[in-house]
């Protein structure tokens, strides 16, 4: 899972990309909610509930049933930021650098790049001077622009590019400009297409279900053998969530809008990642017992009480 060979040395832009990566595929934790169900009962549960349980930093400790993923953002954060003290005494002063790439200006888009500016900021990443907001109605060729000449700077090691983009701008063709070295998004067509396949390791994995996978992780959750299901199929979280639970031989079920009998599927799950970007779509009363549940979601709702007028 890591992004490029350990021998590569601290001052190359591949370690400064790797840097961004390991703090970028955690980063979304702090975002995301995970819930075991209420345990089952008997000596087989209580057994499976202790191995679970075995680091308490990986639980809310007000509710033992919680992934907590804070505590798990937190220790990720910290271990980034030791990281980058020590890429930056070992290179004089350099510092990895992540440039954002955001169109338009989509509620909750704009969101997740404060999150990430903020995070970088905290963990000693340059982010904020290299990024770059371009209104809703730029075209693709100023959008094509921007990513190639982000390729050529070598103040930035990590390139990423907001999505969903406008609907006029053709999102394969920007991902596929983005230099493969400073892909750490895990969006290029190459990366996208190793993570498919078996015996081929990409340079970079998609964030967002990367996190998913540190919060099962670190928090004791097995994943080989057991049914996961993944509501939702983009290409930014539920396909790749798929292909990671996957990889760890896991038997993997994707529910979508044509799915017939979500809610069926769903209760046979032992692992669920609700990432469709539907408000509540997973219902309390489909998960079974004892079933580690992951939201990705985060939804914007109407509020005229907050000063943005919505509410996450």
């Amino acid at each position: 899972r890591r992004s490029a060979p350990a021998a590569a040395p601290p001052s190359s832009p591949r370690a400064r990309a790797t840097l961004i990566r390991a703090w970028m595929i955690r980063t979304a934790s702090r975002e995301m909610g995970g819930r075991h169900a209420k345990p089952a009962k008997g000596a087989r549960a209580r057994r499976a509930r202790s191995k679970a349980y075995t680091a308490p930093c990986h639980v809310d400790p007000e509710d033992p049933a919680k992934i907590d993923g804070k505590a798990i953002a937190g220790d990720v954060r910290e271990e980034t930021r030791l990281g980058v003290e020590k890429l930056k005494a070992a290179t004089g002063g350099k510092v990895p650098g992540l440039a954002v790439v955001l169109v338009g200006g989509r509620k909750d888009s704009q969101s997740y790049v404060r999150s990430k500016k903020k995070a970088c900021l905290e963990a000693g990443i340059e982010s904020e001077s290299l990024s770059v907001t371009l209104p809703a109605e730029a075209t693709e060729e100023e959008v094509l622009a921007e990513v190639k000449r982000l390729n050529a700077d070598e103040r930035v090691h990590g390139i990423l590019v907001q999505l969903p983009m406008p609907g006029h701008i053709n999102e394969e063709r920007v991902l596929s400009e983005i230099s493969i070295d400073k892909d750490v998004d895990g969006f290029h067509p190459l990366n996208i297409g190793k993570l498919a396949m078996r015996g081929r390791e990409p340079l970079f994995v998609p964030c967002t279900p990367a996190g998913c996978m540190e919060l099962l992780e670190r928090s004791g959750v097995e994943v080989a053998g057991k049914k996961a299901v993944v509501v939702g199929r983009s290409n930014i979280v539920g396909m790749p969530a798929a292909l990671l639970l996957l990889r760890r031989n896991a038997t993997v079920s994707i529910v979508h809008s044509r799915t017939p009998n979500p809610e069926e599927l769903i209760r046979e799950a032992d692992i669920v990642v609700a990432a469709c970007g539907i408000a509540e779509y997973v219902k309390g009363e489909w998960i079974k017992p004892g079933a580690a549940v992951i939201d990705v979601g985060i939804n914007a709702v109407d509020d005229a009480t907050k000063k943005r007028g919505y509410r996450l």
